[in-house]
């Protein structure tokens, strides 16, 4: 089964946009190669739903974030032997042999570049597989989780048609039955093979990129357990696309397994959600994460609730949208699957007393679902006096520091349900009351 997500919560989240400024996918798009590049939007569009497979996938990036290495290829080179593998040949030697001489001819009396490509491909080719060969040589001694991956390239490489290749000079210049018995041999019968070499080239690519975001910017691997513990546990969690961002402890577990979240507009509430909700994804990609430790049972989705907005084509109003989304989330809790759900400032769009009485329902609702996680915000305080007898919720707030007539924002979670009530002196710091009455 795949990872459920729905497109509001990747949106809400900020999770993919190769060219968006502030997105988690541009934060780690560091790859070279289209190869490497394709393999990134993979990973981000197909989470893993298996322990073992995280804590594999996360130790190999943590074993290249130690290696410190750089991507030794030259991309344009690399390019040149994609085009030239991607060219194809016949299957028939002799045919091939024939059209390479004409190819040949052809260029020396007219214009013809065909010729000149195949030339540079095979070169480009040559180069790309030594400067291969030399990083594998590198990492073999290292040992380590991507041993396996390292051993089977070698094996390739050593295969005497392309060891005889690898060791052919360049810089001389090559016989057409030479051109066009590796035009038939590459493009035939090793082309799996040269694929399997590019495969890796491309994995050394989006390994090397992604431990250097690691290691610029502090971040760490989680630990995935058995969807069964139902555990998420945090240490310093912040979100990874702030800099400088605000870290916070968190823990979740069987028969503690709601987060009630209170604070006044701007005291953070929404960031921490969305912190959790980055965290977890791309813990479940394998992905370096902006914590100092974390571990977490497998979930099998993740929804959120965070931005939600009126929908004119369809009639909604904001309110009503609330509505149809926490219908959603609870058909989702229902179904049996384990989930994070996040919900902030539930019901907004209407009345005090029904967003009182709304956000008490449905919080004491999904608190009966003790196989998902859950964080709910507000900031009616009131329902969290009202929920202090429900005994699988905890209370946190984010906490506001009054500076004379001015509010300051710690950004650091405590644990209770907030007291701050800041609105009409915000109101009132911004002249808001004087250019009424003026």
């Amino acid at each position: 089964m795949s990872f459920s997500i729905d497109r509001q919560t990747m949106d809400e989240l900020n999770l993919l946009g190769k060219f968006r400024q502030g997105s988690v996918y541009h934060l780690f798009n560091h790859v070279k190669t289209r190869g490497g590049e394709r393999l990134l939007d993979e990973m981000f569009r197909t989470p893993l739903q298996d322990a073992a497979a995280i804590n594999q996938r996360s130790s190999i990036f943590r074993f290249f974030q130690e290696a410190r290495l750089s991507f030794p290829m030259d991309v344009a080179q690399l390019n040149i032997m994609r085009e030239y593998l991607d060219g194809g040949a016949s299957k028939n030697a002799v045919t091939v042999l024939a059209g390479t001489y004409l190819m040949k001819v052809l260029s020396s009396l007219t214009r013809d570049e065909r010729y000149r490509k195949i030339v540079q491909g095979l070169q480009a080719t040559i180069v790309t597989l030594n400067k291969c060969y030399a990083i594998i040589l590198l990492l073999e001694p290292m040992g380590g989780p991507f041993a396996e991956r390292v051993q089977s390239a070698k094996a390739i490489l050593n295969e005497p048609e392309l060891e005889k290749l690898r060791n052919t000079d360049i810089y001389k210049d090559l016989p057409v039955s030479t051109l066009a018995h590796y035009e038939h041999l590459l493009k035939g019968r090793l082309s799996q093979k040269l694929e399997a070499i590019l495969d890796f080239i491309y994995e050394l690519d989006l390994n090397i990129a992604i431990s250097s975001v690691a290691a610029a910017k502090g971040f760490t691997y989680a630990n995935a357990l058995p969807k069964e513990k139902n555990i998420f546990s945090a240490k310093e969690l912040r979100h990874p696309c702030i800099d400088k961002g605000v870290g916070n402890d968190l823990l979740m577990k069987e028969h503690s397994n709601v987060i009630f979240l209170t604070g006044a507009n701007m005291a953070g509430k929404s960031t921490l959600m969305k912190s959790v909700g980055i965290g977890m994804y791309l813990a479940h990609m394998g992905f370096p994460i902006a914590a100092s430790s974390m571990e977490f049972s497998v979930r099998e989705g993740l929804y959120s609730s965070i931005n939600v907005a009126d929908n004119i084509s369809l009639g909604y109003s904001h309110f009503y949208a609330e509505v149809v989304r926490v219908k959603q989330a609870a058909e989702a809790a229902a179904s049996g699957k384990r989930l994070l759900l996040m919900f902030d400032e539930l019901f907004k769009g209407t009345n005090v007393k029904d967003a009182f009485d709304g956000t008490l329902a449905v919080t004491e609702a999904f608190a009966e679902y003790e196989d998902c996680i859950f964080i709910v915000s507000t900031h009616i305080i009131e329902v969290g006096e009202a929920l202090k007898d429900t005994p699988n919720i905890q209370f946190v707030f984010m906490p506001t520091v009054m500076e004379g007539s001015k509010p300051r924002y710690t950004y650091r979670l405590q644990q209770g349900i907030t007291e701050d009530r800041q609105g009409m002196m915000i109101i009132r710091n911004e002249g808001i009351l004087e250019i009424i009455n003026q």
